[in-house]
């Protein structure tokens, strides 16, 4: 029987989030996938981001910006 459930480990053991249909005792094997925290506080604004990139791009890039996306304009001003 395959089952992919939520767990979580308390430092000793792992305890699963909702009750299994397995008798106690019986041998597994676990697969970990560790999921990341969401972190608190402010959210990230997309634009702060980008902004962030300090990305080196030519001062028409939003005017023409199918030209350089679609028909392969030249990002180098040529």
């Amino acid at each position: 029987m395959d089952k992919t459930f939520a767990a979580t480990f308390d430092g000793e053991v792992f305890r699963p989030d909702e009750p299994l249909d397995i008798k106690p005792n019986t041998k597994v094997t676990l697969n970990l996938v560790v999921k990341k925290k969401r972190k608190t506080g402010k959210p990230y604004a997309f634009l702060d981001y980008a902004m962030s990139l300090d990305l080196d791009l030519p001062s028409d890039y939003s005017t023409n910006f199918d030209d350089y996306i679609y028909r392969g304009k030249s990002l180098n001003n040529e």
